[in-house]
């Protein structure tokens, strides 16, 4: 053992090594801060020694200096590797929560990084030479496509749900079906939100049926608003009943002080029922029967980035700007730019509409999908002789609690692998393949679902099957 840790090279010596120079060079690092690496590296090989636990090459060998350089290459791999990292997603889910949800349009991608790797009039009005908002960039777009008065930006929707209830009836009414008090992921109540914002929860009707006398009732001196929310992540089916929103609004119309206000949720700027797929009402229509305010996701059905659009009137809007919580929920320049990249897309028309991937994807067709598919296992068939593969009519969902009763028709491709069970094969394609592929296992098959996946990923993820 004495002699074992005697043969150990000095770090000054291993600073030499040309192993050591490469590595300099591959990752940009400081000479000191690669020495402290290496001298960690060494005081872990010398306890493995002392302890019987060292399984490599014994000391005074090359093949020793190349274990060290090896633990040492791994160890700053791991350090300096991204752990966000790209996935191919390959369930058919669109708006798949775990996977990121909305994938942004080419556009929107290219805003974004002009806009990072730049500086850019954020907060400044290039004609006049003065300071601007940074609300401005992307509220006419929206004001265009939805009709509102005004808008403004906020990180997310549950920020906007926040932020309206606090600005506008902290320790005041506010009135809700008992029908609509959802949870969604991650455990975010209306409830809850409303406790934290310091406004006063008036609970009306039952959890399936709610008329409009039932808020006539509860109206109160108190009364701040008339808050319906968009139960986006499931439905009630069967002996329900539920107040529309007109008539709300025309309730809320009779009281001077009372708001209407309306959470969308997913909050659909395009008309999917003109496609047969679900029943979203559209952010326009809401605003022209005359709510006050409205919020809504940007990273769900509108297909951007995450951020929640506060939209209505510009008395109500111009409020919540003012409120000192806007700069805690505020965006930043990325979130903007691409948002403004994707609603440009939906000023564009019918075609620049299409160039928002979640749209393309939800109106895919299922001859497509067949299509593609069949050139998919042809492909994949002819170069590899270790997969059974079939091909059968399947559903995808929308995904991100959006749609939950809509089931997309599909075409899916069931694969075996001759030596990898289905969860071995999934386990491979998730952690050994560059990028990641993700697909979905049923009834013992391993599952792709090419209505998420571009027609440059399908040659990736034939290549990763390929090689495996």
């Amino acid at each position: 053992m004495k002699e074992a840790l005697r043969l150990i090279p000095p770090v000054h010596e291993l600073q030499n090594h040309y192993k050591f120079i490469s590595l300099l060079e591959e990752y940009q690092m400081d000479r000191s801060q690669l020495t402290k690496q290496l001298k960690h590296v060494m005081d872990l090989v010398r306890k493995k020694l002392i302890n019987g636990d060292w399984h490599g090459s014994l000391p005074g060998t090359d093949d020793f200096i190349d274990d060290v350089f090896t633990i040492l290459t791994n160890n700053i791999s791991k350090q300096y590797s991204y752990t966000l990292k790209r996935v191919i997603n390959a369930t058919g889910t669109i708006l798949h929560t775990n996977l990121g949800r909305a994938r942004l349009s080419k556009s929107a991608v290219q805003h974004v990084v002009e806009t990072a790797q730049n500086y850019s009039n954020l907060e400044y009005k290039l004609e006049e030479g003065e300071r601007g908002s940074r609300h401005s960039h992307v509220e006419g777009l929206i004001k265009k496509i939805t009709g509102a008065e005004a808008t403004m930006i906020v990180n997310n929707n549950a920020a906007a749900v926040y932020l309206v209830l606090r600005a506008l009836a902290k320790d005041r009414e506010v009135i809700v079906s008992r029908g609509q008090l959802v949870e969604i992921g991650g455990s975010f109540r209306i409830s809850s939100i409303m406790e934290e914002s310091g406004a006063r929860l008036v609970e009306v009707g039952t959890t399936n049926k709610t008329h409009l006398y039932d808020y006539e009732n509860a109206l109160s001196p108190d009364t701040a608003m008339i808050l319906k929310v968009h139960t986006s992540n499931f439905k009630v089916i069967g002996f329900t009943k539920s107040v529309p929103t007109e008539e709300l609004i025309n309730l809320a119309n009779k009281h001077n002080d009372v708001i209407y206000y309306e959470d969308l949720g997913s909050g659909a700027l395009f008309d999917f029922r003109n496609y047969g797929i679900g029943n979203e009402p559209l952010v326009k229509e809401v605003i022209e029967m005359g709510a006050d305010v409205v919020t809504f996701s940007g990273d769900k059905l509108l297909g951007g980035p995450q951020a929640g659009i506060i939209a209505g009137k510009k008395i109500i809007i111009d409020q919540l700007k003012k409120h000192q919580l806007a700069r805690v929920v505020r965006v930043d320049k990325m979130t903007l730019a691409a948002l403004e990249g994707t609603l440009i897309d939906y000023v564009r028309g019918q075609k620049g509409i299409t160039n928002i991937p979640t749209i393309r994807d939800l109106l895919v067709t299922v001859n497509e999908l067949d299509a593609r598919s069949r050139r998919f296992v042809t492909k994949l068939l002819q170069s590899s002789m270790d997969y059974e593969a079939n091909i059968s009519q399947s559903s995808s969902q929308v995904g991100g609690g959006t749609m939950p009763d809509v089931e997309l028709p599909s075409v899916v491709i069931s694969l075996k692998h001759a030596r990898y069970s289905p969860e071995e094969l999934a386990r491979i394609l998730r952690t050994q393949t560059n990028p990641a592929i993700v697909g979905r296992i049923h009834k013992n098959e391993f599952m792709i679902d090419l209505r998420t996946v571009t027609p440059e990923e399908e040659e990736m993820i034939i290549e990763a099957l390929i090689s495996i």
